[in-house]
C-alpha cells in the first residue's frame, strides 16, 4: 500500500511539474514586456560575437557575470542561436527537473517540500525561467539536498552556482561557519570546483578578465525595482523636479534619478557589509550559547540572501527566486526549523506573485511611473524588508534563548518541544532497504 501511494504521489508530482513549467513556458513566450529579452537579445548576442569574432565575454573581455555562466548560454544555442529561446527554456526545465528529483525525498510536516517550490515558481512567473539566475538556483537547491550527508558535494554545487551568479557564495560561507567537523571537506569542495573553472579559463587566455565581474556593478545607479529606490520612484510619480526613470544603455537597465539617489546607491554596499557582519556574529553567538547548528544555518543563509535583495541597488525581479534556497533549507532541517520557516514560506508566495505583476505583468506602467503600479512595487519591497527583519529577529532570539554554557563545560540545550501525539517531521524519507547517512551539521 505504501509503495503504491508513493507511486501515485510520484506520478502526481510529475504531472504537476509538467503543468507548472508548461504555463511558465507559455507565459515566457507570449506575455508582453519581453520576459525572455535577456536570453533572445543579450545572451544571444554574447554567444554570436564569441562564435563569429572569437571574442568571448569573461575570457577575452570583461563581463558582468562569472565565467561559468557562459556554459548554459552556449548550451542553449546548440540548435543554433536563432533557436536560443527554445533551447534556453528546455535547459531550464531540465535543471528544475533535476532539482525536483533531488528534493523529492524531503518532507516538512509530512508534505514533500518540492510542492512548495513548484507553487513558488508558478507565483513568480516566467522570470523564474528567463534568466541565468535559474541555473544558479537549481544548482544551489541540489546542493541543499547534500548539506547534511555530503558537505563537500554541497559546497561544490554552491561554488559552481556562485561561478554562474555570485550570490550562492554566501551559502558556502554558511557551511564554512557552521559545518563543524567538516570544514576541510567544505573548503576542499569549493577549491576543487574553483580550481577547475580557473584552470580552464586561464588555458583559454582569460586570466586578466576572470574577476572582472567584481567591479562591473560598482558604478551602477539605483534600479527602479530596488527597495532603496522606492522613495525616489514615489518622487517621480508625484512629479518632483529631477526625479525620473531613465534607461542606462551601458548597463541595459532602467534606473531612477533625483536628489539623493547617488547617496542611496553609495549606502548599499556598507549597509550590506554591516548586516552580513552582524548576522555572522549573531549566528556564532547563538551556536556558542547552545543553539543547534542545523537550525541556525538556514536562518543565516536567509539573512544573507535577504540582505543581497533588500539593500541592493539592483532590484531585478529574478532575484526573488533566490529566496527558494534558504527557505527549502529551513523546511528540511527538522521539525523546529520547519515550524519556524513556515510563515516565511507562506509569505513569499504573495511576494513572488506581486513580483510577477510588476514584471512582466505591468512593467510598462511602472516605467510610466503610474502611482498604482508604484504602490504595488512598494508593497512588494516592504515584504522583502520584512523577510530580512524576520531573519535578524530569529537570529537574535536564537542567541538569547539558547542556554549559556557553564564555564569549562558544554552548553546545555533545552529539550525540543514537540506536541504530544504528533510525529517529528522527518527531513528525509526512511530508506526502504539499508541505511541512510543522516549526519548532522552540528555533529
Amino acid at each position: 500500500m505504501q509503495q503504491r501511494f508513493r507511486w501515485v504521489e510520484g506520478v502526481s508530482l510529475a504531472v504537476v511539474f509538467v503543468l507548472v513549467h508548461a504555463v511558465l513556458w507559455w507565459l515566457a513566450t507570449t506575455v508582453p514586456n519581453q520576459p525572455l529579452g535577456d536570453v533572445t537579445i543579450t545572451y544571444r548576442r554574447w554567444i554570436e560575437v564569441g562564435r563569429i569574432d572569437h571574442s568571448w565575454v569573461g575570457v577575452d573581455t570583461d563581463w558582468v557575470y562569472p565565467v561559468f555562466a557562459l556554459v548554459p548560454m552556449a548550451a542553449a544555442t546548440l540548435g543554433g542561436t536563432a533557436a536560443i529561446a527554445t533551447g534556453w527554456l528546455a535547459l531550464m526545465v531540465l535543471l528544475d527537473a533535476v532539482a525536483c528529483a533531488f528534493l523529492w525525498r524531503f518532507r516538512a510536516f509530512g508534505v514533500r517540500v518540492v510542492w512548495w517550490w513548484l507553487v513558488f515558481l508558478l507565483a513568480l512567473g516566467p522570470i523564474a525561467l528567463g534568466r541565468i539566475d535559474t541555473v544558479a538556483t537549481a544548482l544551489a537547491l541540489v546542493g541543499v539536498a547534500f548539506v547534511v550527508t555530503r558537505p563537500a558535494v554541497a559546497s561544490a554545487l554552491f561554488t559552481a552556482a556562485a561561478w554562474t551568479k555570485v550570490w550562492p557564495a554566501a551559502l558556502v560561507g554558511v557551511l564554512v561557519l557552521l559545518r563543524r567537523g567538516h570544514r576541510g571537506a567544505v573548503v576542499t569542495g569549493a577549491l576543487v570546483v574553483t580550481g577547475l573553472i580557473v584552470l580552464v579559463d586561464v588555458l583559454y587566455g582569460g586570466a586578466s578578465h576572470l574577476l572582472s565581474f567584481v567591479g562591473e556593478q560598482s558604478d551602477r545607479a539605483l534600479q527602479i525595482e530596488a527597495p532603496l529606490a522606492t522613495p525616489f520612484m514615489w518622487a517621480a510619480a508625484l512629479g518632483v523636479p529631477g526625479a525620473a526613470v531613465y534607461y542606462d544603455r551601458e548597463i541595459l537597465t532602467f534606473e531612477v534619478s533625483g536628489a539623493g539617489t547617488h547617496a542611496a546607491a553609495a549606502l548599499s554596499t556598507p549597509l550590506m557589509a554591516l548586516l552580513v557582519t552582524g548576522g555572522v556574529l549573531l549566528a556564532l553567538l547563538a551556536v556558542r550559547r547552545g543553539a543547534r547548528r542545523t537550525e541556525v544555518a538556514p536562518v543565516l543563509a536567509l539573512l544573507f540572501v535577504a540582505t543581497l535583495i533588500a539593500v541592493n541597488k539592483v532590484g531585478s525581479p529574478q532575484y526573488v527566486g533566490w529566496y527558494a534556497v534558504p527557505v527549502v533549507w529551513g523546511l528540511v532541517a527538522g521539525y523546529p526549523s520547519a515550524r519556524r520557516f513556515l510563515p516565511v514560506a507562506i509569505g513569499l508566495l504573495p511576494l513572488a506573485l506581486l513580483t510577477q505583476v510588476i514584471y512582466p505583468g505591468f512593467y510598462d506602467q511602472l516605467l510610466a511611473v503610474r502611482p498604482w503600479m508604484v504602490s504595488v512595487l512598494t508593497v512588494r519591497n516592504v515584504l522583502e524588508v520584512v523577510v530580512l527583519v524576520w531573519a535578524v529577529v530569529v537570529l537574535v532570539r536564537l542567541a538569547r534563548r539558547s542556554s549559556v554554557p557553564a564555564p569549562g563545560g558544554p552548553a546545555v540545550r533545552p529539550p525540543a518541544a514537540r506536541p504530544s501525539g504528533r510525529p517529528s517531521a522527518s527531513t528525509v524519507e526512511p530508506p526502504v532497504h539499508g541505511g541512510v547517512d543522516r549526519g548532522r551539521m552540528d555533529a
